[in-house]
């Protein structure tokens, strides 16, 4: 499909298009009932697969989306699977590896999804003329939140649910992770349906099924960001602690 420009999206043509959103009482209901049924199906709770399964049950494609780093492309297959030809928000920050950016075009290549290239208001270079260069460096909650916060909460408001690749082994502000739950900053469902893997799970999904993984990953790389802020994580290390090494700053405030 060839892209076309929708505001600050790119996007690809032949969207289907929304049933009505529905209102923000119906989606919390929705999410506090899959809450306890994705629990209630076994004995622990629901699998990534029987996850994404609920949402196809309950939601129609053009209604959810996935946001994906491009660290790997096990989520965007693992909810294509029920939900074929799904969205795939990329936050297209202007900062991304080279690594990253070829990842993205395989997964629009392989996979059958949709990418969806969300990029900030401002440029690099008008965010730099009005701030000064290396934002990054000096104010990286600032940064984050132009270049990411403000664009992905823009684009969930098309959408009723969002997915996330967010695990609870990944850190500390992470380790509660639910399965699913009302996103109220946002608005909408917000749905982790690989919260209980772990990084070895992750691999060996993308392994398995042959879907694309960053090149980064391999080289030390387990959490991968923009790069001026990514380092890579020696063996044993928390693997978000590559994520603005040497600051205070542990998340870029899109899952608060």
């Amino acid at each position: 499909m060839s892209p076309i420009e929708v505001g600050s999206l790119s996007l690809s043509k032949g969207r289907p298009a929304r049933p009505a959103r529905r209102s923000a009482d119906e989606l919390r209901a929705l999410a506090e009932r899959g809450a306890v049924e994705l629990r209630s199906r076994q004995a622990d709770e629901a699998s990534p697969a029987e996850v994404v399964a609920w949402v196809a049950e309950n939601f129609a494609v053009s209604q959810a989306t996935v946001a994906c780093s491009m660290a790997d492309a096990a989520l965007p297959h693992l909810v294509a699977q029920s939900l074929p030809g799904v969205d795939v928000l990329f936050l297209d920050t202007g900062y991304h590896f080279a690594e990253t950016t070829v990842t993205r075009n395989e997964v629009e290549r392989e996979l059958d999804v949709r990418i969806v290239d969300v990029k900030p208001v401002q440029s690099v270079r008008e965010q730099d003329a009005e701030y000064g260069e290396d934002l990054f460096a000096r104010d990286p909650g600032l940064c984050c939140a132009l270049r990411k916060v403000e664009p992905l909460q823009r684009s969930l408001g098309d959408y009723e649910l969002w997915f996330t690749g967010v695990r609870r082994e990944e850190a500390p502000t992470r380790a509660d992770t639910p399965l699913i739950v009302w996103d109220e900053r946002n608005g909408l469902v917000k749905v982790n349906p690989v919260a209980a893997w772990s990084f070895d799970d992750l691999i060996d999904y993308a392994t398995t099924n042959e879907v694309p993984v960053n090149p980064l990953i391999a080289n030390g790389y387990p959490s991968i960001g923009c790069a001026p802020c990514t380092k890579p994580v020696a063996a044993g290390e928390d693997p978000r602690s590559g994520r603005w090494a040497g600051l205070s700053k542990t998340e870029c405030g899109l899952h608060l």
